[in-house]
């Protein structure tokens, strides 16, 4: 191999990870030394204004995604560097490309799939380069930064797409539909033997046939593979207490999240995580296998996998029950062969308390209990179609970057319509991610008949991106568009009163109105204490009276067609 074709991995000492230039410029290199193999440029731009780029790689040199699409082929997506501080796959990514260029028989390999490629999606903070913010991480010797220009992390984004990168990943992503996904990080957390741990997109919101699939075929091989080229994988490991001797839990993979989103689309997503405790050389190599398995087995299974694909998209078209919210089934694990090091406790040298751990002259193996499984908690029945009045921009412009089918009203009409009555709202205390996160949510289900302007969109269900749909628009769903704060107005009332005069007229209210009159009874009776707060009275009969209500408060603003 020519050395102008080394990566700058492999010309350094293996402790060092590329910086964005030089990864952008080796790219732009080898796709003119190679350009039947390799095309590679820019899809888009980040918040600080920092180009994004994309590759394809195909056996063919067929590049042009319809082409692409309308044969059918099956698309492999390997997505870099959403935390520039968990570089491996950065580099791996890398060489991997240059094989595909240079050795006909590994081009020849992928047949009919496609390799599609992001090599360093966080453009923003692998700008933001030192060695600091990754503590205890065994090299590399620099890395970037975990949040991008606006201090977010991407993989929180995905969703509610605050950031332009995010913008570009949802439109990128949907335009290709890719069949399979690995999105490559690095973990932290226990101490244990595996240089590799693995997270996958939760089977349940697959559909039963093609979440089967994953669990009971893909995973077992991707697991045997690994363990037959020296890198030994485990599930990602999330002790359920202080160490994995007490068991290991899945994490719920919410549309926050890559592999979450990716099963809004029906594509499994995998999120290996290499350990930060481990040399970067190893992370990197057992990057490469991870990636290079998952694509063998696309390859090899790719029409199958696009088969239950197809299905579950069909399936979800004329879907009259779609769960929409997940909770760990605790009472039913399953097991996993762990290999891990003895925890232990001793004095804290700062403090008066007892510190976790881990012994690595005292390793173990044996069985624990692997939390994996999740049972829904809520279902909702599948309108015909939901409307998203068109003054609801943010939804809608996410709707249209993840391509969903809309069509517009053309004519103001009256529409008989069920929607939800927000009874209440609890939201955590401080931001999470840029939003004051609703994290409980109580609703009432109403019917009425609603005021619809041309240019109101009319979603209907009867489309692949059906699912899509239900998670972003039903309000209890894990990462709605209500619980990330897109609807935050209709939870203020606009008027108000004044308490000197509202106070006669809030004694005729409740002469005129019976139903309030019951209501401020039930209220008096269940809350004594805020009787003698003239504020808390007045704004009882204000918010529950018929003559004041506004038909907007807590009204959420996304009907249902039943």
């Amino acid at each position: 191999m020519s050395n102008a074709l080394n990566t700058p991995y492999e010309l350094g000492n293996q402790n060092q990870t590329t910086t964005l230039a030089d990864c952008i410029a080796w790219y732009e290199a080898l796709a003119r030394q190679y350009p039947t193999v390799l095309r590679f440029g820019v899809v888009g731009t980040s918040d600080a204004g920092v180009p994004i780029h994309a590759g394809v790689v195909s056996s063919d040199g067929v590049f042009e995604r319809d082409a692409i699409k309308a044969a059918g082929r099956p698309v492999f997506f390997n997505n870099n560097g959403i935390h520039p501080g968990e570089p491996e796959g950065v580099d791996s990514c890398m060489a991997l490309v240059r094989d595909f260029c240079t050795q006909p028989d590994r081009l020849a390999a992928l047949g009919q799939t496609v390799f599609l490629f992001v090599p360093l999606y966080n453009v923003d903070g692998s700008l933001n380069r030192a060695n600091t913010s990754r503590v205890n991480q065994d090299g590399p010797e620099q890395f970037g930064f975990r949040g991008n220009s606006r201090h977010l992390d991407l993989n929180r984004d995905f969703v509610k797409c605050d950031t332009l990168t995010a913008q570009v990943f949802n439109k990128l992503f949907t335009s290709w539909d890719p069949d399979v996904m690995v999105d490559t990080h690095t973990s932290n957390g226990a101490d244990y033997s595996y240089t590799m741990t693995l997270i996958h997109t939760q089977a349940d919101k697959l559909g039963t046939e093609l979440g089967g699939y994953l669990v009971d075929t893909m995973l077992p091989a991707i697991y045997a593979e690994m363990d037959a080229r020296g890198w030994p994988t485990c599930p990602y490991v999330n002790p359920v207490k202080d160490s994995p001797d007490h068991g290991i839990a899945d994490f719920l993979e919410t549309a926050r999240f890559s592999t979450g989103y990716a099963a809004l689309h029906h594509t499994i997503g995998f999120m290996p995580e290499t350990h930060m405790l481990k040399p970067f050389k190893d992370r990197y190599e057992s990057m490469r296998a991870l990636v290079e398995t998952a694509l063998a087995f696309t390859v090899t299974h790719g029409a199958r996998i696009q088969a239950l694909r197809r299905a579950a998209k069909d399936a979800g078209r004329t879907r009259k029950q779609w769960p929409i919210h997940w909770v760990m089934d605790e009472a039913n694990p399953s097991t996993f062969r762990f290999k891990g090091y003895e925890a232990k406790y001793k004095p804290s040298a700062l403090g008066g308390y007892t510190r976790l751990y881990y012994d690595r002259s005292s390793p173990w193996e044996r069985d624990i209990a692997h939390y994996n499984r999740f049972t829904a908690d809520v279902t909702v029945t599948a309108p015909k179609a939901y409307i998203v009045p068109q003054a609801w921009r943010e939804a809608i412009e996410r709707l249209e970057l993840n391509g969903v089918q809309l069509e517009r009203v053309t004519q103001d009409r009256m529409q008989d319509v069920a929607y939800y009555h927000i009874a209440s709202v609890t939201s955590r205390p401080s931001a999470y991610e840029g939003h004051m996160f609703h994290d409980d949510v109580q609703l009432d289900k109403r019917r009425a008949s609603v005021q619809l302007r041309a240019g109101d969109v009319i979603v209907s269900l009867d489309q692949d991106q059906a699912r899509y749909v239900v998670e972003t628009l039903e309000p209890l769903a894990h990462d709605s568009f209500f619980r990330w704060g897109f609807f935050n107005s209709v939870l203020e009332k606009k008027e108000a009163y004044s308490d000197y005069v509202f106070e006669d007229e809030a004694e005729q209210l409740l002469r005129d109105e019976p139903a309030l009159a019951a209501k401020f009874a039930d209220w008096k009776a269940a809350n004594p204490t805020p009787l003698s707060n003239q504020e808390a009275v007045l704004d009882f009969v204000f918010a529950n009276c018929d003559k004041y209500r506004e038909p907007e408060w807590r009204r959420y603003p996304v009907f249902m067609v039943e």
